[in-house]
């Protein structure tokens, strides 16, 4: 099948099902913005609903989108087909209102999923989605380089939309996303092959409970489309997922070192990743393979290592181990992920703003060489810290913190058995800058400064990535 005989099977599939009905896009994001165009040329009726008033387009408005904006966005909803960004609950009492109406309620994904005929591989997880995310595409494109054969995709949570470019996508392609919680809580369908990182309590200022959250997350392998799990073995929620798939499964893990320390006794068709020795094996039980020598990759900290075996598992069988070693003595990571900014007056300032729960803060501690100035706080999630502040005792050689969430921080540290005020240094901040210089007073020369919040940015700073950014610029500012 031509790449042209693809886009005019898509287009028209998309008009079969949306032309004359009426379809309403809640949230004006990104991902949503490529899909009122889509939607119109399908011959759809559409309507914007957002909370922010500033949303609009004079475009759009133009060819017949109606814009609802403000408080009342949600007021009267009336559709045929709504489509949710993630970002917005799908149990609010106007949505639950349309859906006993008659609507069906999607998003820009699942229409994504339903058109797209390149091989779909998700992943998803608390920690270590983007990492192993961004892992996965680069063994699968340094791969196709080398043989000619399709073309790879990356999107989702991260990057580009993928929606307007599933016209170009054919069966000899993949197509890499990444998945939230927040995206995969209304799916129905599942990508070929799935990979849960982790699972640990995040995003409870959303979910209703941790059962809900989890339960999202189960979505990547439980519907149609779903061939294979990735998981990890040393998580307690991820093993008990694993437990109840019949999928074939690949465990892995960084701290068992045998295809019988790891694989349980309920499983069968199951294959396991592990290190022994220096290398990483993969193991299905009867034979095991060296993959990738420990020694070759760049990246630091055992969660590296942990992202390193999940691509492993998700490419088996697709890239070869020559490809998997040249990525991983080339690739220095990803942007806000423990990314190095720059060294000054001997010491090296570190950016991991992507760190935005206690348990990334923690993993990023643990992949550091020797405890570091860490810079923490931010806005709530409703996790709580209490697990947070004994491994800033133990891992920390001081603490500066800043944010809403300074004063619940600083107490999980002081109220542990380990603290001592002369052993670890905390100082309180209100002013982020003033809490970078902060550190960078504490600093020595050879000493490391990291920031890693433990907490999301919304308190001061659109995302991550601004905050991280504004981290970087303030460093390589020094003089």
């Amino acid at each position: 099948m031509s790449a042209k005989e693809v886009a005019l099977s898509c287009i028209d599939e998309i008009a079969l099902n949306f032309r004359g009905k009426k379809c309403c896009v809640l949230g004006f994001a990104r991902s949503n913005r490529p899909l009122v165009d889509m939607l119109l040329s399908a011959g759809a009726i559409v309507s914007v609903h957002d909370k922010n008033t500033e949303s609009g387009d004079e475009r759009l408005e133009s060819l017949g989108v109606k814009f609802c904006v403000g408080d009342g966005y949600l007021d009267g909803l009336r559709a045929d087909y709504i489509f949710r960004s993630p970002g917005i609950r799908y149990y609010l009492p106007e949505i639950e209102n349309a859906v006993k109406n008659g609507a069906v309620l999607t998003s820009e994904m699942e229409l994504f999923f339903s058109l797209c005929r390149a091989t779909v591989i998700g992943v998803t997880g608390s920690d270590g989605k983007t990492t192993s995310t961004t892992l996965t595409h680069l063994f699968l494109q340094r791969e196709l380089e080398k043989t000619g054969a399709g073309r790879v995709y990356v999107g989702g949570n991260i990057g580009a939309p993928l929606l307007p470019q599933v016209d170009n996508m054919t069966g000899d392609d993949f197509a890499v996303v990444e998945l939230s919680s927040f995206q995969l809580q209304t799916m129905k369908q599942s990508p070929a092959r799935a990979l849960i990182t982790n699972i640990s309590p995040n995003h409870l200022d959303w979910h209703k409970d941790y059962e809900e959250y989890i339960s999202a997350k189960c979505n990547i392998c439980r519907h149609k489309g779903a061939q294979m799990l990735v998981t990890n073995a040393d998580n307690e929620v991820t093993r008990e997922i694993a437990r109840k798939t019949d999928l074939p499964i690949t465990f892995f893990s960084s701290q068992k070192h045998s295809y019988a320390e790891m694989i349980p006794s309920f499983s069968e068709n199951c294959k396991a990743i592990y290190e022994d020795g220096g290398d990483i094996y993969l193991d299905d039980g009867k034979e095991r393979v060296s993959v990738l020598k420990m020694a070759d990759i760049l990246l630091p900290g055992r969660h590296n290592v942990e992202n390193y075996m999940a691509a492993i598992g998700l490419t088996q069988g697709l890239v070869s181990h020559e490809t998997i070693r040249e990525i991983a003595t080339t690739f220095p990571g990803v942007e806000h992920r423990l990314e190095y900014v720059r060294t000054f007056d001997g010491v090296k300032y570190y950016n991991s703003s992507i760190d935005s729960s206690p348990s990334r803060t923690q993993a990023a501690l643990g992949a550091l060489d020797k405890k570091p100035i860490i810079i923490c706080g931010g806005a709530e999630k409703g996790i709580g810290f209490e697990s947070l502040g004994p491994v800033l005792c133990q891992k920390a050689k001081a603490v500066i913190l800043t944010g809403a969430t300074a004063q619940k921080i600083y107490n999980a540290i002081v109220s542990c058995p380990e603290y001592g005020e002369k052993k670890l240094p905390v100082t309180v901040v209100s002013d982020f800058r003033d809490a970078v210089l902060a550190a960078k007073g504490e600093a020595e020369d050879g000493d490391i400064v990291l920031l890693s919040p433990a907490c999301t940015s919304f308190d001061r700073f659109r995302d991550f990535e601004e905050r991280g950014n504004y981290f970087k610029q303030i460093v390589r500012e020094f003089k």
